[in-house]
């Protein structure tokens, strides 16, 4: 019988964060929601750029740093039309890259506040 594997979600925050600082992603933030019942994942990653060309490439660079270190992939990316609002889906985490107007207006940092909420630089 063969084991699954599974990435430690706080692994994958981290994986997410290294990729946003690759690409000098603003203001990272991670929220653990796992002390939360009403939460769907783990961690939220949370980032913005300062153009759509920059949001793209963080987005990039989170993919590209959770398929090396960890040999993951995103169950769902939505948003790179526009690049207003990149989400990243892999489950246990949710890595959210905005436009600064748009994560300004959305306050994930605030809805999701009962989490803990740590800065990086």
């Amino acid at each position: 019988m063969s084991k699954i594997k599974t990435v430690d979600s706080e692994a994958m925050a981290a994986v997410a964060v290294q990729g946003l600082q690759e690409k000098k992603g603003l203001d990272i933030v991670t929220i653990d929601l796992r002390g939360l019942g009403s939460a769907f994942t783990d961690f939220f990653v949370i980032a913005h750029g300062s153009s759509n060309r920059q949001i793209d490439a963080l987005a990039d660079s989170v993919e590209d740093e959770m398929r090396k270190v960890l040999n993951e992939r995103p169950t769902h990316r939505e948003g790179s039309e526009v690049a207003e609002w990149v989400l990243l889906d892999y489950y246990n985490v949710v890595v959210h890259i905005f436009s600064k107007p748009n994560r300004d207006f959305y306050a994930l940092e605030e809805l999701w506040g009962d989490g803990i909420v740590k800065k990086h630089d």
